[in-house]
């Protein structure tokens, strides 16, 4: 069967066998409407089978029956199938969506593609019952889109991915330094001018290699709705995210007055073409902080979702300290420092949200200085912001730099297209644990969960970023689902084995994913220059 993530319960019924037929009916109780709906449009469609609706819950017949079963707990499944008969039930919709995610896994591969290869087949499915839960509330993936943008229906492609491996929070990395990809109508500048860069830098930004065109993209605030709407279809919550105050060159080039126009004539900046971390940064000003109410009002539109994510990493200082502006700002306030200063500018964003009932959220530098009470923190520099947040008090997002950056290189190996940091393996990725040691039970409940993040530099389409995503994204998925024993005790033997079949269905899906074998000649990038590190990533 090969399941990803792995169940916690699985069962044989005394049947031997399931089958779908073109007589099976697909009977949705209240409240399962929408995941019908996801059943007729990928595994009927996969299936050639028209999933006809008829029949009640309690009927008889070939049938597929979803329910709601208000004893599960939220997100759990049980699913039995015994002859013609398959049940879904979850404890909410979402629950009944991830044990149809099983139901296509048993199905096998061919159920993933978009028309069947065998239409007039009758389909297979072991007799089983499978009962199951996830760990964590938040199994996450980050994207960035503004390094090197993804058009609209990648970022869809992706969020089928993810529910097709039970993740169900996308954070949508849509500004930074080298793009700005959100529409805001209150500032059109922000895409007309913040959205292109003239070039860009290819591979690592000590190569010598650049791409001598523009390139840039945005997405409308329909392209916004359509994202929003299609996530919530598959129970994936989508969290923005809008960095400030550092990571804001294409937000500047667009309105120079956002910068530290007492320090650099900032009507002379455009958007980056490097990477790395640039030393403009926003003006700690009233002008400023208005600015981003009203990008963060029209933003508030467009995403539902609990958490607004702020950035608030990487905030190079130097402007700062030269700026009588914000020296002046400091002084008014009572500050200790720059650190401060950048608290201060986080904490009235926080206090903003909180208003208007959302939650910031930014990654762990924003702990530097204070945090604002309900603020909580992505940890990315390794398990000591997690550890130092949650003691705190605050909820806390697990995602480690040295653990789960899948922009990091898979292998040591001298075909790697542009490696980047240290080597984190599939293995690796497998025996990461999102709770740190040395939390009280009390403070690892502060743990919200997990997110894999994706950083594109050096990613300039969808085959590479399908490369470093997968098949680490699969080993992810377990580990934010399941509850696994300790990380040296895991059966990766097991979970390889699984993932013997898990590739099929990869494949199917048209991922390109980095083969275990190591990459196809067309997914190496002989003489692009990255930036690997030796060793084991240091544990912070």
């Amino acid at each position: 069967m090969g399941l990803i993530p792995a169940p916690r319960h699985i069962s044989r019924n005394p049947s031997g066998r399931g089958r779908l037929g073109r007589a099976t009916r697909l009977v949705a109780g209240p409240g399962t409407e929408g995941v019908a709906r996801w059943l007729r449009a990928t595994v009927g469609a996969a299936t050639g089978l028209p999933l006809a609706e008829g029949g009640s819950v309690d009927g008889a017949g070939d049938r597929i029956v979803l329910g709601v079963d208000p004893a599960l707990p939220a997100e759990h499944y049980r699913l039995v199938v015994d002859g013609s008969q398959c049940r879904v039930q979850g404890g909410d919709a979402a629950g009944v969506l991830w044990g149809a995610q099983t139901l296509r896994q048993l199905l096998g591969p061919d159920a993933f593609r978009r028309a069947p290869v065998r239409p007039e087949r009758e389909w297979d499915l072991p007799a089983v019952t499978v009962e199951d839960g996830p760990r964590f509330r938040w199994r996450g993936l980050m994207l960035d889109v503004a390094r090197h943008f993804m058009p609209k229906e990648g970022v869809l492609r992706y969020l089928d991915l993810m529910a097709a491996h039970k993740l169900n929070v996308f954070h949508f990395h849509l500004t930074d330094d080298q793009g700005w990809r959100v529409e805001i109508k209150k500032y059109p500048k922000l895409t007309e001018t913040g959205s292109w860069r003239a070039r860009t830098k290819f591979g690592h930004r000590a190569s010598p290699l650049w791409e001598e065109k523009p390139h840039g993209g945005h997405y409308t605030q329909d392209d916004i709705r359509e994202i929003v709407a299609y996530a919530a279809e598959r129970h994936i919550t989508v969290v923005p995210e809008i960095d400030v105050p550092g990571h804001s060159q294409a937000a500047i080039a667009a309105y120079p007055e956002l910068g530290n126009t007492d320090v650099v004539d900032t009507s002379a900046l455009t958007v980056w073409d490097n990477w790395g971390i640039s030393p403009n940064v926003l003006a700690p000003t009233d002008n400023t902080l208005r600015f981003y109410e009203g990008v963060f009002e029209e933003l508030l539109e467009l995403f539902p979702s609990e958490f607004v994510h702020v950035g608030g990493d990487e905030c190079l200082k130097d402007q700062w300290r030269q700026s009588p502006t914000a020296q002046a700002r400091i002084a008014e306030l009572g500050l200790a420092d720059e650190d401060g200063l950048q608290a201060w500018f986080v904490g009235h964003f926080a206090d903003w949200l909180a208003v208007r009932g959302r939650r910031l959220i930014g990654w762990d530098e924003i702990l530097e200085g204070g945090l604002a009470p309900g603020a909580a923190v992505s940890s990315w520099r390794g398990y000591a912001g997690g550890v130092a947040a949650a003691r705190a008090g605050h909820d806390v997002v697990m995602c480690p730099e040295q653990q789960v950056y899948l922009d990091y290189r898979q292998h040591a190996g001298a075909d790697e297209p542009v490696p980047i940091g240290y080597v984190r393996t599939l293995e690796d990725v497998y025996r990461f644990e999102p709770v740190p040691e040395g939390l009280t039970p009390e403070q690892a409940r502060h743990v919200l969960g997990t997110q894999a993040n994706v950083w594109t530099e050096v990613m300039e389409d969808h085959a590479r970023v399908d490369y470093q995503t997968f098949p680490r994204l699969a080993a992810f998925a377990e580990v934010a689902w399941g509850r696994l024993p300790a990380a040296a005790d895991r059966d990766f033997a097991g979970f390889e084995r699984r993932m013997a079949v898990h590739y099929r269905r990869l494949d199917a899906l048209g991922v390109a994913y980095r083969p275990p074998a190591g990459p196809h000649p067309w997914q190496r990038r002989p003489g692009v220059a990255g930036r690997p590190l030796d060793g084991p990533p240091p544990s912070r």
